[in-house]
């Protein structure tokens, strides 16, 4: 769980998402920490790694030098390097640490999410599922039923690169697969086509009278 944690820490950190906007404080975190890995970082290549307009990198520096949180240490007459002063690393340390509590925090409440649409299946004892869509989410629905009395009969995906494959201990199967197998619910873990997805497992839920769980 702590590596999936820390995954989802990273790649929050800078997600301009419809819902989840960084804030002021998330986009100063997000320079202080990549200023920590690679100080020789311009701000046009901050602005790009960031997706800030290199307007905005000039400003958050400016703030964060006047602060005493980074240095300007000149290369050139035209470049500098940006390195976080020690106030700078301890107040790094800080905000990621604040951001961390937060993230895990939506993380457990996504769980508890999961958990809670997957209760009637198991008040009903049908505990046999296969989820459809090895992707971020499934990561999620696999870690929040790991200790529960469900069972992951198969785990399933459209994408022929991701079958065959290895994902988080279970071997990704082409969906016909459903055919020959006895489950008691497919759980669709792919929040970005639920609806088509869905029909496509009705048929199959028709014939196997399997039920179909939507988030």
């Amino acid at each position: 769980m702590t590596d999936q944690v820390e995954n989802v820490v990273t790649g929050m950190l800078i997600t301009d998402g419809y819902y989840l906007k960084p804030s002021k404080s998330t986009r100063v975190l997000a320079i202080l920490d990549a200023l920590s890995r690679d100080s020789s970082l311009s701000q046009f290549e901050l602005g790009k790694q960031l997706h800030l307009s290199g307007a905005m990198v000039n400003q958050y520096l400016k703030q964060l030098q006047s602060e005493g949180l980074v240095e300007y240490l000149p290369i050139n007459g035209k470049s500098y390097n940006y390195t976080l002063t020690e106030e700078g690393q301890q107040s790094r340390q800080r905000m990621f640490s604040d951001y961390s509590s937060e993230t895990v925090r939506l993380y457990s409440t996504i769980k508890e999410f999961v958990l809670d649409k997957l209760n009637v299946l198991e008040t009903a004892d049908k505990r046999k599922l296969a989820l459809f869509g090895a992707s971020e989410t499934c990561e999620v629905v696999l870690s929040a039923l790991r200790e529960t009395s469900f069972k992951v009969m198969a785990l399933l995906d459209n994408d022929t690169n991701k079958q065959g494959q290895i994902f988080n201990g279970h071997v990704v199967s082409a969906p016909h697969v459903l055919d020959q197998m006895d489950c008691d619910a497919v759980v669709i873990t792919s929040f970005g086509k639920q609806g088509e997805i869905y029909e496509q497992l009705k048929p199959y839920s028709n014939k196997r009278g399997f039920q179909i769980v939507r988030f």
